[in-house]
């Protein structure tokens, strides 16, 4: 037994000197467990193999029965943790601002002010804004960065997932410290360190249909970095039932994509474009296909730069385009996009 309990550790050390997560440490020490009560039951009394695990299979039922426990019990700690959480968030006043900005704001924010196209007016629009980002991973990352940089007044980012070692590739907000926080919580502290004059609200949760509806009506605008078609299409079909601008991005390996839809001033949404998602393999994930790691940090500026200018009206917004970024070969293209009479989100708002 005491082999079992030396191999377990010996695992678990190998594991966090590689920088293993903690999940992949865990599961490798349950087939280990598992492979000691297969010989346990498997194999006859007396064998060399079970004498050396400890002989008899009810004490590793009786220490599995324990520990699924101890799992189990962990979880609804969590889970009631981060129920108390969000709930302390969504109570918690907001916070009050100053009708003038500090001499330190000023400052900070003077390189906006002096472009005509933003100005004063535009940057107070930036501090009295609401922006909802959905997504703190690889699109999510950069777009949260210059959001709060910017000086968006509330920032809410909502992710249901832990930072782990494969995400610091690209993911910059997070850092090799933060292994095994939640995303959220690791994007408010780096987002606060870099700029405290912004309110940063995190959802340590899924979007879901239950609370999308409530969570999107509370923002301006919705900043969709998600890599799911499930949840693509439930942003989209929120944000267009509470006339809010989406935008969204999306990429892999070499190639990104953004566009801002919003039928509310005319132009087409998500759905119009994408009315179906594409078969299993076709369309495969950033783990599947990988992503070159700067790409996620070109298209989540792109999409803070059109938040930026939507808040401000500055400029044009890329409503009824797409744009996309080949970054291989270092070109971009315009692709224009039209609303479909037929689309079951928006059809009735077509014309």
């Amino acid at each position: 037994m005491i082999v079992v309990f030396a191999m377990a550790a010996a695992l678990w050390g190998m594991g966090a000197i590689m920088k293993m997560p903690r999940t992949a440490r865990l599961y490798m020490i349950g087939l280990l467990y598992i492979g000691v009560l297969f010989i346990q039951i498997a194999l006859p009394m007396g064998h060399p193999l079970r004498m050396a695990t400890g002989e008899s299979a009810a004490l590793w039922i009786l220490l599995g029965v324990f520990a699924a426990f101890a799992v189990l019990y962990g979880r609804v700690v969590k889970a009631l943790k981060t129920r108390a959480l969000v709930k302390e968030e969504a109570d918690a006043p907001p916070a009050t601002r100053s009708e003038s900005f500090s001499a330190t704001e000023l400052e900070r924010y003077a390189r906006h002010i002096v472009l005509r196209e933003i100005g004063g007016p535009g940057q107070k629009a930036l501090r009295d804004a609401k922006v909802l980002v959905i997504g703190a991973g690889g699109l999510g990352a950069p777009a949260l960065q210059y959001l709060a940089a910017a000086g968006v007044g509330t920032v809410g980012v909502i992710d249901d997932d832990v930072v782990e070692n494969a995400n610091l590739q690209r993911q910059v907000i997070h850092r090799d410290q933060d292994i095994g926080i939640p995303k959220v919580f690791s994007a408010q502290a780096a987002m606060v360190a870099q700029n405290p004059y912004v309110e940063v609200l995190p959802y340590h949760r899924r979007l879901t249909e239950a609370v999308a509806a409530d969570l999107v009506a509370g923002y301006d605008l919705v900043l969709d970095g998600t890599d799911n078609f499930e949840t693509r299409y439930l942003a989209n079909k929120i944000a267009v039932a509470a006339g809010k601008s989406l935008i969204s991005g999306a990429l892999s390996q070499w190639e990104g994509q953004i566009s801002v839809f919003d039928p509310a001033s005319g132009t087409p949404c998500y759905q119009c474009i994408f009315p179906e998602a594409p078969a299993d393999g076709l369309a495969p994930s950033c783990a599947e296909a990988g992503v070159i790691g700067p790409l996620p940090g070109v298209i989540g500026s792109m999409m803070a730069v059109e938040a930026i200018k939507l808040i401000t009206g500055a400029g044009q917004a890329l409503k009824g385009e797409m744009l996309i970024y080949d970054a291989l070969w270092g070109e971009t293209r315009k692709i224009t996009l039209k609303s479909r009479t037929d689309c079951p989100i928006c059809g009735d708002q077509v014309g």
